[in-house]
């Protein structure tokens, strides 16, 4: 029989010993380095991704806008119609022949209003909300009733200044504004196949001024939805005259149609007037604006004779 002898087992010298507790060690940290490494690359990605989509929706601004109508780049020298179905909103009222909407829709042109007479108009409504203006984000200042934003409430600005309007607005201001609301009264009647005789000025009328400034009254909050011939039953043709640009003097503030399959936009552009008939199928909003100062003059016109308004004139001071 043959007796298989085992020596004495081997004793790990201590310095050997050392050198593999060093190296684990040393391997441990590596794959920790690995994964914190791999842990911090995830962070990095998720917060580039969550920036990218942040960046995206600010610089679109309204998420939910599936087209945009005109850009303010564009230049549209002919007037340019997206027909829509009427509403019925307008069976609830009087209907006058030749004026009351038979076909409804929206429209955009760039070839009634210069761009110097916009730029002219623009300075004319900072001139008089410079005298006062909303502690919110919205201002308006309109020169047929008067009315003008102060704090938070509305004075009138004939009233309140006196003879002092003579030194900010001038007799030309006037006449520019009665030649450019002409205008867009032309074209609002040529566009929608309308008796321009029969169409007429209607209140409110006014120039607005929206910055990024926190809303103080519900006056502020401009960026509700609604349907003007609902707010305002006389309305039934709408109008908007841009006096300043969207992306370089403001961003947001596009105004936004809202349709059932859909939201549309125009983007704002000096001397851009877009008009559209008033009723619900017209249902619209306009996007809080994110920096900047928004120039606009909302003109409205009614079929209605007994809701009409007359021009403003510069205001005949005493001697």
């Amino acid at each position: 029989m043959t007796i298989q002898r085992r020596g004495n087992p081997k004793v790990p010298d201590a310095n050997g010993i050392e050198k593999k507790i060093k190296r684990g060690n040393a391997l441990r940290q590596a794959s920790a380095w690995r994964v914190s490494r791999g842990s911090l690359l995830l962070v990095v990605v998720a917060m580039a991704v969550v920036g990218t989509l942040t960046w995206l929706y600010l610089a679109s601004g309204d998420p939910y806008t599936t087209e945009t109508l005109v850009r303010q780049a564009e230049v549209v020298a002919q007037t340019r119609v997206y027909t829509v179905d009427c509403s019925e909103d307008y069976e609830n009222y009087k209907r006058y022949p030749g004026c009351t909407p038979q076909t409804c829709g929206r429209a955009v042109t760039d070839n009634s209003v210069t761009r110097e007479e916009a730029m002219a108009l623009r300075r004319l409504a900072e001139r008089g909300l410079a005298l006062a203006g909303s502690d919110g984000g919205a201002s308006i200042l309109d020169l047929h009733s008067g009315a003008l934003s102060m704090g938070k409430q509305f004075v009138n600005i004939y009233r309140y200044f006196g003879e002092q309007i003579t030194d900010v607005f001038s007799e030309e201001d006037f006449r520019l504004y009665r030649e450019v609301r002409g205008r867009i009264q032309a074209v609002i009647a040529e566009t929608f196949d309308l008796d321009p005789s029969l169409l007429y000025l209607t209140k409110p009328t006014f120039f607005s001024r929206i910055n990024s400034t926190l809303a103080k009254t519900q006056h502020d909050e401009y960026w509700h939805p609604h349907i003007d011939k609902v707010t305002y039953g006389s309305f039934d043709y709408t109008s908007l005259l841009y006096l300043s640009d969207y992306g370089t003097d403001f961003t947001g503030g596009r105004f936004i149609f809202m349709d059932s399959n859909g939201n549309r936009t125009v983007e704002p552009r000096a001397g851009r007037v877009s008009f559209f008939s008033s009723g619900s199928e017209n249902l619209h909003r306009v996007e809080q604006v994110s920096w900047g100062t928004r120039y606009a003059i909302t003109v409205s016109f009614t079929c209605d004779p007994a809701h009409a308004i007359s021009d403003p004139a510069m205001p005949i001071t005493s001697v």
